[in-house]
Formats: structure tokens, sequence, C-alpha cells
């Protein structure tokens, strides 16, 4: 018997279909199968809502879109749960396979083990995010993203002032909308909106990548896992943080984030060869010639 933790888009009712078939089919095989509470009943399936934790599972579904996938991950707060990742949304970098798909998919799953070749797990990198503010009550937070952390401006029509520093020495001030710190996967994020570069998943690395910088140097940096980025607050203006698109919190002058990859890995369930560039081809409609 296998524990199967299912996430679901809020706004779709066909990912709520779905996941009552999965369930059907995964119950009438003995396997238990759940989800949270709040998913449940957005989609109106209370029977299927419980708080146990997603840690508990063997396999976690996630039906929807990248936003799901990443909303996945946050849920399983880095228990080294394998994802399978079903595309009810609009573009699907992370997502393997498409609706019609989600049963035979299950069947290979459940029929064979990783030796097989049916299948193969994909590791993608995480960042470990750190912030100590002068003077709170609870002065260090802690956060893991997927994507990508930003810290950008919190009022229209003005820079933040970042004072960053690089495997512990002093790099540069930027002044600009905002900073952005992003992995492999989260280079085809906002990082890829402000110019960054593209970045195959398969490497590990972390992206600094500045938003509209009031300065000359404007380019992105590509450094080593091995290069703690620590970022200072040094303007007067509040900078807003945010980690996978979710604010989490304000930083004032003085207060520093720190940024290195997470020990916890995101697990996605591959069913066969999946070439990033080709992804990357499809999604931005690009020809042969």
């Amino acid at each position: 018997m296998t524990s199967v933790f299912i996430v679901a888009h809020h706004e779709r009712t066909d990912a709520a279909v779905l996941a009552q078939a999965a369930v059907a089919w995964l119950r009438e095989r003995g396997h238990e199968a759940w989800m949270s509470v709040d998913d449940a009943d957005a989609l109106a399936v209370r029977e299927l809502g419980s708080d146990r934790s997603p840690s508990e599972a063997g396999l976690a579904v996630c039906l929807g879109g990248d936003g799901t996938m990443l909303r996945t991950i946050k849920c399983l707060d880095g228990a080294p749960v394998p994802v399978i990742g079903v595309n009810v949304g609009v573009l699907g970098y992370l997502t393997e396979i498409e609706p019609p798909a989600l049963i035979p998919a299950l069947e290979r799953w459940f029929a064979n083990d990783e030796t097989s070749g049916e299948w193969h797990i994909e590791e993608r990198m995480m960042l470990q995010i750190t912030v100590k503010r002068i003077g709170a009550d609870d002065p260090s937070e802690s956060w893991r993203a997927m994507n990508e952390v930003v810290l950008e401006k919190g009022e229209s029509g003005h820079t933040v002032h970042l004072l960053v520093s690089i495997d512990g020495a002093l790099f540069t001030s930027y002044a600009a909308d905002g900073l952005i710190v992003a992995t492999p996967t989260g280079s085809t994020a906002y990082s890829l909106s402000a110019r960054g570069p593209v970045v195959s998943p398969q490497h590990r690395a972390m992206l600094l990548t500045p938003v509209s910088p009031h300065m000359l140097f404007d380019r992105s940096l590509v450094l080593d896992p091995s290069e703690p980025i620590d970022i200072e607050v040094t303007g007067y203006r509040p900078v807003e943080v945010s980690v996978d698109g979710q604010r989490v919190v304000t930083l004032r002058e003085g207060d520093t984030l720190t940024c290195v990859p997470a020990v916890a890995t995101a697990r996605f369930v591959r069913f066969g060869p999946r070439r990033f560039h080709q992804i990357l081809k499809a999604k931005f409609g690009l020809t042969d010639r």
C-alpha cells in the first residue's frame, strides 16, 4: 500500500474530475489517497480532505500548471516525496504528462521500480533563504524556493539600494527595481523576463539578476553553488521579499538576506527522456529554420 498526496488547481473543474478519478483508481487497488482540506474545499470534494502531513506520502500527484507544482513542492516542505505533474494549466514547464495519461502513468509507477527504465526520478536544486532582521522579535527566518527569491521595491517610481556580497567578499551595490536570485529551474521564470540567461535545470547554480538596474552594470551572474549570496538593504526604502511568487517579509535598512543551495531537492517523476531545450523550443514556438 502506498499513500498518495494529491494537489490540485483551485479554479479548474477538470482538476476536480481528475482528482476523483485518481482517488477511485488508487483506492480500488488498496492505496490511500488524500488532499489538503483547503484543496478539497476549493474543489467541492470535501470527502477527500485530510489534515495528514504531506511528508507521510510515498507519492504526490499534482494536477495543475507550474504554479500548482510550486505549491506542491512547498507543501512537501523538503520531504523526499516524488511528484507526478499533470498539466492542467497553460505552459507546463515542470509538469510531465497531459490529463489522459494520468491513469497509465500511475499504472507504470506502481507496476515497476526505477531499475525497470519505465520511469526515473529527476532531482532539481532548490534555494535555502535566510533573513536576518535588525530589532525583530524573531530576527532570523528561512524559506525554500524552487524557482527564485525576489527582493523588490514596494513603492512605484522608486529604486531600492542593495549591497551584494558573494562568497563572503563584497561585490557591489545595486540601485534597481529589485534583485532576483534564481535556480536553474527558475531561469525560465521571472529571471528570464528580466533578461537573465536560460540555464539547463541539470545544472546546479545560482543566478543573480537585477531588475531594471539604474547603473551601468546590468548583467546577470551565474554563480557556483559553493558561493553564498548575501544581500543587505542599505537604503531607507523598504524592500519586499517574495519566494516563488508569494510575498513573505518586508526588509528595512540593515536587514540581510542570504541564499545558498538547499539540502533538500525537488524530485519529479519522469517517464521518458526529457530534453529541456526541446521543451523550451516548443513553449516558445521556435522553428527548425
